[in-house]
């Protein structure tokens, strides 16, 4: 199991960085198949236990980088990617997933900013950024939302490609 779940993860994983490196989204015939392949897969193998735990790992999956996508930080396709990789790896390593790649995109996206002259700016941002949630509440703020902002974007199925592999490594 251990070796199907891992290979599953890692081909799931570079195939979402190779799409969302090149045309900048993750399909959802890749998330949507692979969770639904997952699902099926710990199913066969675990009955309704595997499937539990299959459908917990989609669902922290969901509801960790959803607050992200709400708030305008992070396209949908990486919410449903950290989903589908949930419903091979469970809910645990679906959370440490999380944590990995949410380090390894805050580690990429400064060097990118730095790369690109836009660190004092990313800061900056992020400064306003929590003003404004302190003033309005926790809400979508119109002008740093991926639909307007005109910051460095990260094709993020890599960093959690990179929480993928850490994720897996640690095990």
């Amino acid at each position: 199991m251990t070796t199907l779940t891992t290979g599953a993860a890692l081909i799931i994983g570079a195939a979402a960085c190779v799409t969302d490196l090149h045309s900048r989204r993750i399909p959802n015939w890749l998330t949507f198949g692979a969770a639904a392949v997952g699902i099926a897969t710990q199913f066969a193998i675990g009955g309704q236990g595997g499937a539990q735990h299959a459908m917990a790992g989609w669902v922290t999956g969901l509801f960790l980088f959803m607050p992200m996508f709400l708030l305008g930080g992070m396209g949908a396709g990486d919410v449903k990617l950290l989903a589908a990789l949930g419903a091979w790896l469970g809910a645990g390593d679906t959370f440490w997933l999380a944590i990995y790649a949410s380090l390894a995109g805050g580690g990429i996206a400064a060097v990118m900013a730095l790369q690109r002259g836009y660190l004092k700016t990313a800061f900056n941002n992020l400064g306003g950024l929590m003003r404004f949630w302190w003033l309005f509440g926790f809400k979508p703020m119109p002008a740093m939302t991926l639909e307007h902002g005109n910051a460095p974007r990260l094709a993020y199925a890599v960093p959690v490609f990179v929480g993928t592999v850490v994720t897996l490594w640690l095990r």
